[in-house]
């Protein structure tokens, strides 16, 4: 009852007031707007949709974006400042829903499910979604959920792009113990995933990007990975992130698929100052002249034909 009444009260806000709840940190061009989606599990759910300011009916992209972990997709639309009214698309941040849990889904096989119903309920609260040009953008757990979407869905997708993604379920459970916090970590993956990579292999396995390698090796999805060696949180990115690339190319070595290799901290190049403008200039969403110059290193790893 408590969610039904929290839904209703939200519907009831006028444009001004969802404005006092609105994303933070979006610059002039960029709108945000609060819509509501039911869930796998029946819950009725937020996301957070950002237009071109002025937005009247026209055909745009759609970018999916499924926020990381812990955090909620406010937070997760904080992160494309002023950028989809810089190219003209619209970004979808649902809140998301795990099999117990909301904000650590962990590539829930319902959460894939309810992204890729993402441009049905965007169209369905008055975008003219382009059906050729819709992308998932996401960074750690997003980016873990971004890839299994290209894996279970690649006949959505026009392009992906995955920063310090997650991609081996069982390796997280067992690392998340050297992190802060990494017991309370331990609990919620077994609470959220239903026990221990020891004891239900499987069910960590259907979570895994690594597990359906031919499935994004044949995708034909455009795909672009960014992973660091400096990495504190998936601090074996190059066993996970460079790896999965590696088996990529190895099963289908025609795979559009570019392989970026840096030293930043834990997804900090999801941001409109940083990386993220230019993996939509590669996908055509935003216009090289918007694109600001490259900090930090980055090594392109492996053939591929963009910038």
């Amino acid at each position: 009852m408590r969610t039904i009444v929290a839904f209703g009260l939200a519907l009831a806000l006028s444009p001004s007031a969802h404005a006092l709840f609105a994303p933070s940190q979006l610059g002039p061009g960029t709108e945000s707007r609060l819509i509501h989606y039911r869930a796998h599990d029946g819950v009725i759910r937020e996301a957070w949709l950002l237009l071109p300011d002025g937005y009247h009916g026209q055909r745009i992209p759609l970018v999916i974006s499924p926020h990381g972990r812990g955090v909620d997709a406010r937070l997760n639309a904080r992160l494309w400042g002023n950028l989809p009214g810089e190219g003209d698309f619209a970004v979808v941040n649902p809140a998301g829903q795990g099999r117990r849990l909301r904000y650590y889904s962990w590539g829930d096989p319902g959460q894939i499910d309810d992204l890729a119903r993402m441009p049905s309920i965007v169209r369905r609260h008055g975008v003219n979604v382009d059906p050729r040009r819709i992308y998932a953008f996401g960074g750690s757990m997003g980016g873990q959920e971004t890839l299994l979407l290209v894996a279970r869905f690649p006949q959505l997708l026009a392009g992906a792009a995955a920063f310090d993604p997650a991609t081996d379920m069982s390796r997280r459970y067992r690392d998340f113990a050297s992190l802060k916090g990494g017991l309370e970590l331990q609990r919620l993956a077994r609470e959220e995933i239903g026990g221990t990579p020891s004891g239900d292999p499987l069910a960590y396995e259907v979570r895994s990007p690594d597990h359906y390698v031919k499935q994004i090796a044949r995708s034909r999805v455009p795909l672009q990975l960014y992973w660091s060696f400096r990495d504190r949180v998936i601090a074996d990115q190059r066993q996970e992130t460079g790896a999965l690339a590696d088996d990529i190319r190895e099963a289908n070595p025609r795979a559009p698929l570019w392989d970026f290799e840096g030293d930043w901290v834990h997804t900090a190049e999801m941001r409109p100052d940083r990386r993220l403008p230019r993996a939509l200039a590669r996908f055509h969403l935003l216009p090289w002249s918007e694109v600001p110059p490259l900090p930090g290193r980055e090594v392109k790893r492996g053939p591929g034909l963009l910038a």
